[in-house]
């Protein structure tokens, strides 16, 4: 076994909320709407793909990678994209939508509270409990399910979220 070797990943691996997708193209669905997908890229190669929207259902911003691209609503709406040290955050009205922070290489770790186009809530953290919270405040549970450190292998939704309360894992 040689120790000094460098391996290339060829095929996409994302750890979200601990976690693993590996060649899962669209790691977090909700109704029709991809979330959190993968795309494939000329100089990133594989890599993340989220829309961010504003609870009233604007298209705010587009996330690629580690790299954010307001929209011309976005612009309209006052969204703001700064750059700092290892460090990019999308802001509107005083308030942090998204966060990326820049790891080692070309690892990324993503904070956000995401909103789908008709103003429901997905909320996923480090532990895990996926849920749905709808336009009035309300969480629609996934029936106390807790997911953590599993691995998702060649499905093509990883987990899938619907506003009726039903919930999907590792869908072909």
């Amino acid at each position: 076994m040689e120790i000094n070797k460098l391996i290339y990943q060829t095929t996409p691996k994302v750890t979200i909320a601990t976690n693993t997708f590996v060649n899962v193209p669209v790691i977090l669905k909700y109704e029709n709407i991809d979330l959190i997908k993968i795309v494939k890229d000329e100089q990133l190669g594989f890599t993340t793909e989220i829309p961010i929207y504003h609870p009233d259902g604007t298209y705010l911003t587009k996330v690629k990678g580690t790299r954010m691209y307001p929209t011309e609503d976005g612009k309209k709406a006052g969204v703001k994209i700064e750059k700092y040290e290892q460090l990019w955050v999308c802001t509107m009205d005083g308030k942090t939508l998204f966060e990326i922070q820049q790891q080692s290489g070309d690892s990324f770790k993503t904070s956000a509270e995401l909103y789908t186009s008709d103003g429901y809530f997905v909320k996923c953290t480090d532990a895990p409990i996926p849920g749905l919270i709808d336009t009035n405040g309300h969480a629609i549970t996934v029936g106390g399910m807790m997911m953590s450190g599993n691995s998702f292998h060649g499905c093509n939704v990883g987990l899938w979220i619907r506003k009726n309360g039903s919930f999907a894992i590792g869908v072909n």
